[in-house]
């Protein structure tokens, strides 16, 4: 059985080119990114047009899914102006979910006829640009709010907009800025 939350779809971020990879003395890249309207997810290969659409190596962390309160709880506990959500460079950016107990999991995002089915793999932990893109601390702040890495299981068409996500367990959703880091040995 799965539950069924409301969520809000807020961002759909896409970028052909990597900004912060293999740049720690060069500053991030200026590359052409996009707050897509809609996004089209391929089963086993990602986001088309994505940096990490088709790789191998990136299958299983081909799209990555954040909760905004958490980027929200982060700009509170820091005590700066709210972040923009698209700096993270994560794929989907929702509002409304708590993301760690899903790790190990199979998860939809339902909008209208469409079904996308995900895995999440793995959190997605923040790279040490975070300090420079969002604020000083923003790294450490991160950990356990970074987001989920996930395997397209099947695809379709994500917009931005009113969702519904179906979980396999239960969520909270007021804890969905509370850091979570979850530890090797105790994922499912």
């Amino acid at each position: 059985m799965d539950y069924p939350y409301q969520v809000e779809v807020l961002h759909l971020f896409v970028s052909p080119a990597h900004a912060y990879f293999g740049r720690a003395r060069d500053g991030a890249a200026a590359v052409p990114s996009e707050d897509a309207h809609a996004i089209e997810v391929v089963a086993g290969k990602g986001i088309v047009g994505d940096r990490f659409f088709g790789k191998a190596a990136h299958v299983d962390a081909a799209l990555t899914v954040l909760a905004v309160e958490g980027l929200e709880a982060m700009a509170a506990e820091l005590g700066v102006a709210p972040f923009d959500p698209l700096l993270t460079r994560r794929n989907v950016v929702l509002s409304g979910a708590e993301l760690p107990p899903l790790v190990g999991s199979s998860f939809s995002l339902c909008q209208g006829d469409t079904t996308v089915r995900l895995h999440a793999g793995r959190q997605a932990h923040p790279c040490v640009w975070m300090d420079r893109v969002l604020a000083p601390g923003a790294h450490a702040a991160m950990r356990g709010r970074g987001g989920l890495r996930c395997r397209p299981v099947t695809g379709g068409t994500l917009r931005r907009g009113p969702a519904v996500l179906l979980s396999p367990v239960e969520l909270d959703a007021s804890a969905a800025g509370a850091a979570r880091v979850l530890r090797p040995w105790r994922l499912p």
